[in-house]
C-alpha cells in the first residue's frame, strides 16, 4: 500500500519513540521529620520534550521524496502509532518557531535530491534497523531507571539507619534518665558527631599527658643540672620521683598489683573513648569492645573503618603490654611463694606437736626416740626450727638411717630469739619446747640458751607445754630456772655423761642398762594414778604389777614430791601416784596379789645401828613427813667393802673439776687418778682452780699428771697401763665439736692402749664370751679387757656398732643418752626429777649387784621371791643378767616363775648411794 506525501502532512514525523520511565518510589511518611536530601530527586538521563521530536520528524518527512511508497505501512498502523494529524494542535508561537526549521531542512534535502539519484529502500534492512533502535531504547530506558532506583533507595536507607540511631540514643537516655531521676521522664541531650569528636580529643589528650610530664620532668632535671655544677650538689627532680617509686613499690606489698590494676583501667577507659569517638556504637559498648581489645587481642580483626583499626590496634597492644606485666607479677607470686615453702617461711598451724630449737649432733638421736615414743599413738608431729636453710635440714634428716614411725618432722628457717619466727612455728600450742644446746663453748651456749627462754617468756600467748633445756655447764643451771620458772626443766648434758662415766668405770655394763632405761625401745618410766591402790603398804605395791616393776611414789602431800625407794611401810594415801619401770603406759595394771613363797634372807650380818644425833633448824608445815622419811632412812645391811683403786684418764673435758670431785668422794683412800693429755701441767692446774677445785682438799685421790697425745703410740708406752684398774678415754675438747673426728681419736686411743696391754699382759690359751681365735688382735683385746675397764666416750652413733662387734671396751653413747633424757622429760616433766636423783652424787642410783648377796648357788626362786629379799636390803631389784648373757634384762616377764639361778649371775637395783 502506497502513501501519498502530498495528500497532508507527513505521517513519519507523526510517530513519538520516547517511552517514558516509571516514576521513583518515595517512601513518605507523614510522622518523620524533613531532611535535606544528598542526592537530587531529578532523573540522572532527562528526554527532549515532545514538541522537538515533532520537528525532527517534520524535517525527516521534508526530506522524503515525493511518490515513495511504503511497504511497511500496515504495520505501523498495527503497531498504533498516532499520526501527526491525530495530535492536538499547538500554539502560534511553536509553528511559527517550527515552520523555518521545515523551510530550511526541506530546501536542504531538496537541493540533495536535486544533485543525486532516488534511493529505493529496502524493506527488510529497514524493518532491522528500527528493531535495534527499539531494542537500544529499551535497554537505555531500563539501565536509567534502575540507576535512579539503586541511588534513592541508598539515600533513604542511610535517612532511614541515621534515623534509627537518633531514636535508639533518645531511648538509651531516656531509660538512664529514668532510672537516675526515678521515672523522671525528661529526654537528655542525645550524643552528637560533636560530643564523639570531643571524647576522641579527649583522650588523646589524657594519653599524651603522661608523655609531656616526662618531657618536662626531664627537662627540669637537666636544666637544674646545668645550674648546679659549680654549687653544691643537688639531686635531680627525675631522680626524686625515680626514688619515690622505688619506696612505694618497696614499702606496699600490693603496688606492683595496684599499678597494673590502674593501668588496665586507664587502658580500658582511654580506649572506649576512642573506640567511641570513631564508631556509631554507644558509649557502654565501645568499653565494652575496649576490655575485649585489652583482653584479647585477636578481637580487632572485625573493624572496618581506618579509624577503628588504628584504636583497636592500638589498644590491643596495650593490651598485650598489660598481659605480659600480670604474667610477670604472677609468676613473681608464684615464684616467691614456693621460696618462702622451700626456705621455711611459712607459718606451722598445728596444736600438740614437739617443739625443737636449735640443731646439733643429738638432733637425730632426739628425733629417733620421739617417734618410738609416738609410735602407740599412731605417730607424732614434730618441728624443728634452727638457723639454718630448711632444705639443708630437711636433706640431713633423710639421711637419718632410722623409720619415723608415722611421726612427720617439719623444719622452719628462722631464729629462737625472734618473737615473729617463734610464733610461726606455733610455739604457744606446743605440748613441749625442747632447747638444744649449740656446740662450741659452753658457756656462749648457756648464754644463747637463756635468751632463747627470755624470748619464750615474752610471747603473748602464753605458753601451753613445758621448756626442756640442754646445759652445758652445771653452774648456770641456778640462773635459767630463775629467769624460766615453772616452765623450765633443765638437763645438764655434760656433767650427767661425766658421772655417767664415773659409775660405769666402777661397775661395767651400766652403760647398756642406762640406755635401755632412757630409751623408749625397751622400758622406760612412767607415772600415773591407781586408786584401787590407795592405802596399801609399798612393800605390797611392788608385787602387784605383773607387767612392770614400782620404783618410787609421786607423794600428793608433799606437792607431787617423787621419792625413789621408800620404805616398805609407806602407806598410798589419796592422790598418790606410782612410778613404775613398763614397756610402755598402756601395757600394764595392778592385779591381784600373787601367792609368794616366803623368801628368808641369806644369813649376812647385820652391823648395829649407831645412834645419831641430829639438830632441825626451824619449823616447816611437812616437819612430820621428814620425820617419817629420816626414820626410814636405815643403814646398808651389807657393806661392800672397798680398796685403794688406779684410774686413768685419757684426754681433757671442760667439766674436768666435777668429775674429779666425784671420784674423789667414790674411791677409797690412797687412790690414784693419772691425767694423761696434751694440755701442759701449769696449765691443768689453772683450769682446774678457775673451774672450783681445791686441789689440797682431795682427800681420798692422788693426782698424777703426765703430758702427751693419746693417738702416739710411744707416748701411750710410757705409762703403766696394765696396773690401771680403769681407764676413761674422754672426747677430748679440742675435736668435740666433731663428732666423727672426736670417734675417731677416741676408737684409735682404744686400739693402741688394747694392744700395749695385750702385749704386757701374760697369754692366755683359751678366751671367754667371743667368738675370736685366742691368736687374732682382738682375741688378744679381749683377754687385756678381762684385767682392766675402759670406758669409751663416744658421740656419734655408728661407732657404737664396732665397739659391740669387739667386745673389747665398754662405752658411754654420750650423745644418744643425752638425747633420750631430753626425749623423756619432753614426754613427761616428771622423769625429771627421776633422772636428776639418779645422776646426783647423792640419793638413789642404778647399781649392779653380784647374785651371792640374794642367793645360794643353785637356788631356786622367782622373780618376786628376789625382790622381797632385796627390799631386806631396801634395795629394788628391776632386772637381771644371767652369767652366758651379754645383755640384762630389764622388767622381765613372768615373775611369779621359779628358776635355778647361778651365783655368777648379776642384778639391777635401784639402792642409795654407797
Amino acid at each position: 500500500m502506497s502513501v501519498d506525501l502530498d495528500s497532508g502532512p507527513s505521517t513519519t514525523t507523526s510517530r513519538d519513540w520516547y517511552f517514558p520511565s516509571p516514576p521513583p518510589i518515595v517512601y513518605s511518611n507523614p510522622n518523620l521529620p524533613k531532611y535535606p536530601r544528598r542526592f537530587s530527586q531529578n532523573p540522572p538521563l532527562s528526554r527532549p520534550p515532545f514538541r522537538r521530536h515533532a520537528s525532527s520528524s517534520a524535517v525527516a518527512a521534508a526530506a522524503t521524496p515525493p511518490h515513495t511508497t511504503f511497504h511497511n505501512a500496515r504495520l505501523r498502523r498495527r503497531a498504533g502509532f498516532t499520526r501527526w494529524t491525530d495530535l492536538p494542535p499547538t500554539s502560534d508561537s511553536s509553528d511559527s518557531v517550527s515552520a523555518p526549521k521545515v523551510e530550511t531542512s526541506s530546501a536542504v534535502v531538496g537541493d540533495n535530491a536535486s544533485g543525486s539519484k532516488k534511493i529505493k529502500l529496502n524493506g527488510s534492512q529497514l524493518r532491522i534497523r528500527w528493531k535495534m533502535a527499539i531494542t537500544v531504547a529499551i535497554l537505555i530506558t531500563a539501565f536509567s531507571s534502575l540507576l535512579y532506583q539503586n541511588f534513592s533507595l541508598h539515600d533513604q536507607v542511610n535517612e532511614l539507619q541515621e534515623h534509627i540511631y537518633e531514636l535508639e540514643n533518645l531511648l538509651q537516655v531516656h531509660n538512664v534518665s529514668r532510672i537516675i531521676n526515678d521515672g523522671s521522664d525528661s529526654v537528655h541531650h542525645v550524643p552528637s558527631k560533636g560530643l564523639k569528636r570531643l571524647a576522641l580529643f579527649v583522650s588523646v589528650t589524657l594519653l599524651s599527658i603522661p608523655l609531656l610530664v616526662l618531657k618536662y620532668v626531664d627537662y627540669v632535671s637537666r636544666s637544674r643540672s646545668r645550674s648546679s655544677e659549680n654549687s653544691s650538689e643537688e639531686v635531680s627532680l627525675n631522680k626524686q620521683l625515680a626514688y619515690r617509686v622505688d619506696a612505694f613499690l618497696s614499702v606496699n606489698p600490693y603496688a606492683k598489683s595496684l599499678g597494673l590494676l590502674v593501668a588496665t583501667l586507664l587502658l580500658i577507659c582511654l580506649g572506649g573513648l576512642a573506640l567511641f569517638g570513631v564508631k556509631d556504637d554507644s558509649l557502654a559498648e565501645c568499653l565494652w569492645l575496649s576490655w575485649t581489645y585489652v583482653a584479647d587481642s585477636g578481637n580487632h580483626t572485625n573493624s572496618e573503618k581506618f579509624g577503628e583499626r588504628l584504636v583497636s590496634v592500638s589498644i590491643s597492644f596495650g593490651g598485650m603490654l598489660v598481659f605480659a606485666m600480670m604474667l610477670g607479677l604472677v609468676s613473681d607470686a608464684i615464684s616467691e611463694k614456693f621460696d618462702s615453702l622451700r626456705k621455711g617461711r611459712s607459718e606451722v598451724v598445728e596444736q600438740n606437736h614437739t617443739l625443737i630449737l636449735g640443731w646439733s649432733d643429738k638432733l637425730g638421736s632426739l628425733l629417733n626416740q620421739l617417734a618410738i615414743a609416738n609410735e602407740s599413738l599412731g605417730g607424732g608431729m614434730v618441728v624443728v626450727m634452727a638457723e639454718r636453710d630448711k632444705e639443708e635440714m630437711e636433706l640431713d634428716i633423710a639421711k637419718m638411717e632410722f623409720d619415723f614411725k608415722g611421726t612427720s618432722v617439719i623444719c622452719r628457717s628462722g631464729s629462737p630469739l625472734i618473737l615473729v619466727d617463734l610464733k610461726k612455728v606455733s610455739v604457744s600450742k606446743a605440748r613441749a619446747i625442747v632447747i638444744l644446746a649449740e656446740d662450741g663453748n659452753a658457756d656462749q651456749s648457756d648464754a644463747r640458751a637463756l635468751r632463747t627462754v627470755l624470748s619464750l617468756t615474752g610471747v603473748k600467748e602464753g605458753l601451753r607445754g613445758h621448756i626442756v633445756v640442754e646445759l652445758s655447764d652445771l653452774d648456770n643451771e641456778v640462773l635459767v630456772k630463775l629467769v624460766g620458772g615453772d616452765l623450765v626443766e633443765t638437763v645438764v648434758a655434760h656433767d650427767v655423761i661425766g658421772r655417767l662415766m664415773i659409775q660405769c668405770a666402777r661397775q661395767p655394763g651400766l652403760a647398756q642398762i642406762w640406755e635401755d632405761i632412757l630409751g623408749f625401745e625397751n622400758c622406760e618410766f612412767y607415772i600415773k594414778r591407781w586408786q584401787q591402790l590407795d592405802g596399801m603398804h609399798f612393800e605390797n605395791v611392788l608385787i602387784s604389777f605383773p607387767d612392770a616393776i614400782p620404783c618410787g611414789v609421786k607423794v600428793a602431800s608433799l606437792d607431787g614430791k617423787i621419792i625413789l625407794n621408800p620404805d616398805d611401810s609407806y602407806v598410798l594415801q589419796e592422790g598418790d601416784e606410782v612410778l613404775v619401770i613398763a614397756e610402755d603406759d598402756d601395757t600394764y595394771a595392778p592385779a591381784a596379789l600373787p601367792m609368794v613363797k616366803e623368801a628368808s634372807f641369806i644369813h649376812t650380818s647385820r652391823p648395829a645401828r649407831k645412834p645419831q644425833k641430829i639438830l632441825l633448824c626451824g619449823w616447816r608445815r611437812d616437819i612430820d613427813d621428814m620425820i617419817v622419811v629420816w626414820r626410814g632412812s636405815l643403814p646398808r645391811d651389807f657393806i661392800v667393802p672397798t680398796k685403794e683403786e688406779k684410774i686413768l684418764f685419757c684426754g681433757w673435758r671442760r667439766d674436768m673439776e666435777d668429775m674429779i670431785m666425784v671420784l674423789d668422794a667414790f674411791l677409797a683412800q690412797g687412790s690414784e687418778l693419772w691425767m694423761f693429755n696434751e694440755v701442759a701441767e701449769k696449765e691443768r692446774e689453772k683450769k682446774l682452780i678457775d673451774g672450783g677445785l681445791d686441789i689440797e682438799r682431795l682427800e681420798n685421790i692422788t693426782l698424777v699428771n703426765r703430758e702427751g697425745n693419746a693417738v702416739i703410740r710411744r707416748h701411750l708406752e710410757s705409762l703403766p697401763l696394765e696396773s690401771f684398774d680403769s681407764i676413761l678415754i674422754l672426747a677430748d675438747e679440742s675435736v668435740e665439736d666433731s663428732a666423727i673426728q672426736a670417734d675417731s681419736r677416741s676408737l684409735a686411743t682404744l686400739l693402741l692402749i688394747r694392744d700395749i696391754q695385750a702385749k704386757r699382759l701374760p697369754m692366755v690359751t683359751h678366751v671367754q664370751n667371743g667368738s675370736f681365735s685366742p691368736g687374732s688382735w682382738i682375741g688378744e683385746m679381749q683377754q687385756a679387757s678381762d684385767k682392766s675397764v675402759i670406758i669409751s666416750e663416744i658421740l656419734d652413733p655408728r661407732t657404737k656398732n664396732l665397739l659391740a662387734m669387739s667386745k673389747i671396751s665398754d662405752y658411754v653413747l654420750s650423745n644418744e643418752l643425752v638425747s633420750m633424757a631430753l626425749a623423756m622429760v619432753a614426754e613427761d616433766r616428771q622423769i625429771n626429777d627421776v633422772l636428776e636423783e639418779l645422776f646426783a652424787e647423792e640419793g638413789n642410783e642404778l647399781q649392779i649387784r653380784q647374785a651371792d648377796l640374794y642367793l645360794f648357788e643353785g637356788e631356786e626362786l622367782s622373780f618376786y621371791e628376789i625382790i622381797i629379799r632385796a627390799r631386806q636390803r631396801r634395795e629394788i631389784v628391776i632386772g637381771y643378767r644371767l652369767a652366758d648373757a651379754e645383755r640384762a634384762i630389764i622388767n622381765p616377764p613372768s615373775k611369779s616363775i621359779r628358776r635355778r639361778w647361778s651365783v655368777k649371775d648379776v642384778f639391777v637395783v635401784i639402792a642409795e648411794k654407797e
